[in-house]
């Protein structure tokens, strides 16, 4: 038998630092971070991508899919390799589509499976620290996103835990691995221009000003990262605008601690990778039993200390607030490898409200280093009112995560429509321990009034609820102002008042009328069609101002006729977008487009219980075309009649779409609407501007900020029940939703194949296989190539024959058995090496590279 030519070996992979995202280009705008981080302190940093972003847009052909996903992959890797990374590990989750649901992603990735994948790779890699993006549910923030985040956070913990995953321990051989801190993205502090964006940030919170000069570049950091943001040509990036070369006009890349095991608070690397006063991987572990007290109440505090070299002398020191007080032995004696070092703090709260950081100092000899232990101190009763369904979510799992400080990341709001009315559910909390009753008051703003001013609440009380009215239906809404900021106080009979700060959302509504006779769907309004209220579609929510009403602007009417829905849009635009073929009628954000959204009930946490329909007023074959797309079934639009009309000066489309189609039966009182149009005046495949009727960032994907309709006239369910309308609970119940779960897996990624045979790390996040496949060897003769394999276990081969630009020139998948499986690759050029992915029946997998030699 020939000898394997697979020369190379994997090499050992110990990061610095990682980067956990959900899609290709999630870690751009920490680029210039980690390029700084390696140029100056050699930190070795890796990027974690849980899905490959092939439910994203494409501006460079019609791809979708797995196919996108390749191409995705490849941009992200040439653009953290700008910077020097050189490891991307994808966790082959989908990408389904824009979402600002957390729980949604978690439905679709899997809670169990994804966290162990990371979990993996963290206890395979080893970075010191975690950098991810922001966890909480704030306006707009991409549900994929939030999820990441929670997963990194989880990850912390549970990497270092053996009774996590211990099959990975047990069974794989790999360790439990303490990260020592985890950072996300963004501060709550002011951002500025210039090398002095570093300064003034809240404690934890660092600036890495991208300001300095990025070594053999000539340029600054920023500049780097820019090129290597306009990789991603595929997200209509590569026309992004130069930073300015002024560096006192650049500004920083931000980021807040979040957890931390080891002393050192001057930087972010400090204690991690970068020794502080105390030995590198001197650990300092700070736990508080009780995040929120109430003044003269206690709390522990413990701090564990690790070392893995000995600590003479060793000393804990808490320091409190004036008007506090602390018990407690500091005393250590000697630290030893192995064995640590714990010692508990009473700390009893003053009488000042707010969140304080107290600082603890670790010191051995005459080296110190510090930590943080962060405590806020509440009102005995606090009243606040109802969070919206994914901000309870996020509170939930952020104290679940022993991350309570995360929790106040999203400002309470609840929406309104304008000129309606809702219920409020207040909370009423009771921090201290003493049984209490009173009265919440509620203050709110000019134009709107509630069913009383002041509501009892007693010992047994959890909410008191008022009914909140818009008496202005002339006040502003979305983001011409739609922000009304009210308060609510709890006034106990024994203790202090509180008041706590809350907000209104208004959204805009509407009444759509029944239309005398059946509209004609013609891409025209014709007599006595449309006989309802015109919507205003002209507010911006995203990107550029609208230059003039003649760039872009846009105006709404809608009717309903036996079970059908008519809008009628009609768009002003100066110029056009692309024109797409009716084959590629899809992510219609890529150009000009009309989006109708209905939420059938007018409660959906998140878009997958919906209906949203996207029509491209124009095509390459000339007639109008529509699709759903982010719902409850992504793809095509049965049933729905379309046309359309353009002129020099714009467009206008109409739609008939069919009740039937929606999800649910229509709540005829509370349907969530909006209309939204897309303008590009490019014809590169990207957007420019984004408007509509109710207008928040990131409105496409949080039905809790669409307006408001009434059906007038249509009976709930579309029933009548005995002269009376039937209530939303009697309709039927939402059909299930279909994601589009597609994904490509990294055995089928000649990127990812090459990296885990030069790594020695799995595909995917996956298990090692028990199984091993080599290349014994491979040959090319005129346009065919001979692959001879060495398989040791059953499974399934992805093998692909590249060229000496790592392009695919053959493939073939392939099941195998243990033996000695033989390939033949029809090749399209001049082959230079065959990868192999391989997975098994478990689903673990393994890599191998071969040479291919060239027969005359």
């Amino acid at each position: 038998m020939d000898e394997p030519v697979t020369a190379e070996q994997p090499g050992p992979v110990d990061l610095g630092a990682l980067f956990v995202g959900a899609h290709p280009d999630d870690e751009s705008g920490a680029l210039s971070t980690f390029g700084r981080w390696k140029a100056e302190h050699g930190v070795r940093t890796g990027v974690v991508t849980i899905t490959r972003g092939e439910g994203g847009g494409n501006a460079v052909g019609p791809e979708e899919g797995p196919e996108l996903g390749r191409i995705r992959e490849a941009e992200e890797r040439r653009a953290v390799g700008a910077v020097g990374i050189t490891e991307v590990f994808n966790l082959d989750k989908p990408d389904f589509y824009y979402t600002v649901s957390s729980p949604l992603t978690r439905r679709a990735w899997g809670q169990e499976d994804t966290l162990g994948r990371l979990v993996r790779l963290i206890r395979q890699t080893k970075p010191e620290v975690v950098v991810t993006m922001d966890p909480a549910p704030t306006p707009g923030n991409h549900g994929n996103h939030q999820y990441s985040a929670r997963l990194a956070v989880e990850a912390y913990r549970a990497a270092a835990d053996p009774a996590a995953y211990p099959k990975q321990i047990t069974e794989e051989g790999l360790r439990p691995w303490s990260v020592a801190k985890v950072f996300i993205t963004g501060t709550t502090g002011e951002r500025k221009l210039g090398p002095s964006c570093v300064d003034g940030l809240p404690a934890g919170q660092y600036g890495m000003w991208s300001g300095v000069p990025a070594p053999g570049t000539g340029t600054t950091w920023a500049q780097v990262e820019r090129k290597a943001q306009r990789e991603y040509v595929s997200q209509g990036w590569a026309g992004f605008p130069d930073v300015p070369t002024d560096p006192t006009k650049i500004g920083c890349d931000y980021f807040t601690e979040v957890a931390s095991r080891v002393p050192g608070t001057a930087s972010m690397l400090e204690g991690a990778v970068l020794p502080g006063a105390l030995p590198l991987r001197t650990g300092l572990s700070v736990e508080v039993d009780r995040f929120s007290l109430v003044a003269g109440a206690a709390a522990k505090v413990r701090v564990t200390v690790t070392t893995d070299r000995v600590l003479p002398d060793a000393k804990v020191a808490l320091s409190v607030p004036q008007g506090w007080s602390v018990s407690g032995r500091g005393e250590l004696g000697t630290v030893v490898v192995g064995r640590p070092a714990t010692t508990e703090f009473t700390v009893t709260a003053g009488i000042e409200l707010g969140r304080f950081r107290l600082p603890v100092e670790l010191s051995s000899a005459d080296r110190r280093g510090s930590g943080t232990a962060v405590i806020e101190v509440v009102e005995p009763v606090r009243a606040t009112q109802q969070a919206l369904p994914q901000v309870a979510e996020f509170q939930e799992w952020a104290a679940k995560a022993g991350a309570p400080v995360l929790a106040d990341r999203v400002p309470p709001v609840l929406t309104l429509p304008s000129g309606g009315a809702r219920d409020i559910d207040v909370q009423v909390t009771n921090h201290g321990t003493t049984t209490q009753s009173g009265t919440v008051d509620i203050a709110l703003p000019k134009g709107f009034t509630a069913d009383a001013p002041s509501k009892p609440f007693t010992a047994a009380t959890k909410t008191v609820r008022f009914t909140v009215r818009n008496t202005d239906p002339a006040l502003p809404t979305g983001m011409k102002g739609g922000d009304y900021a009210y308060s609510l106080t709890a006034r106990p009979q024994n203790g202090p008042v509180s008041t706590t700060k809350q907000a209104l959302e208004l959204v805009p509504a509407t009444t759509i009328e029944k239309a005398a006779a059946e509209p004609t769907v013609d891409g025209a309004a014709g007599p006595d069609e449309y006989s309802g209220p015109e919507l205003d579609v002209s507010a911006r929510w995203e990107g550029d101002d609208c230059e003039s009403q003649a760039d872009c602007s846009a105006t709404a009417r809608l009717n309903w006729h036996g079970d059908t829905l008519y809008a009628l849009v009609k768009v002003t635009d100066d110029k056009p977008g692309s024109t797409l073929a009716t084959s590629d009628c899809k992510r219609h954000w890529r150009t000009d487009s009309v989006e109708i959204t209905l939420d059938p009930r007018g409660r959906s946490e998140n878009t997958s219980d919906t209906y949203k329909l996207a029509v491209l007023p124009r095509t390459s074959e000339g007639p109008a075309c529509a699709l759903r797309d982010a719902d409850n079934h992504q793809g095509a639009a049965p049933g729905v009649k379309v046309a359309s009309k353009t002129e020099q000066t714009g467009y206008t489309v109409e739609v008939a779409i069919p009740l039937a189609a929606l999800p649910a039966a229509v709540d005829p009182a509370n349907l969530g609407l909006n209309v939204l149009v897309y303008d590009s005046d490019t014809q590169n495949k990207t957007g420019q501007t984004r408007i509509g009727w109710s207008t928040w960032g990131g409105v496409q994907g949080d039905p809790y900020r669409w307006g408001r309709a009434t059906l007038d006239r249509r009976p709930a369910c579309g029933v009548e029940h005995q002269h009376r309308l039937s209530p939303s609970s009697e309709c039927s119940p939402v059909t299930p939703p279909v994601l589009p779960l597609i994904t490509l897996s990294s055995v089928d990624s000649p990127q990812s194949i090459e990296q885990s045979v030069r790594v020695g790390v799995p595909l995917g996040g996956s298990a090692k296989s028990r199984s091993a496949v080599h290349v014994v060897r491979a040959t090319a003769k005129g346009s065919t190539a001979d692959v001879r394999l060495m398989a040791t276990g059953s499974g399934k081969v992805h093998v692909f024959a590249v060229d000496a630009a790592g392009r695919v020139v053959g493939d073939q998948v392939q099941d195998v058995r243990p033996g000695a499986p033989r390939l033949r690759l029809e090749l399209s050029g001049t082959p230079a090496k065959v990868l192999v992915g391989y997975s098994d029946q478990r689903g673990a997998t393994a890599a191998a590279v071969g040479r291919i030699e060239s027969e005359p």
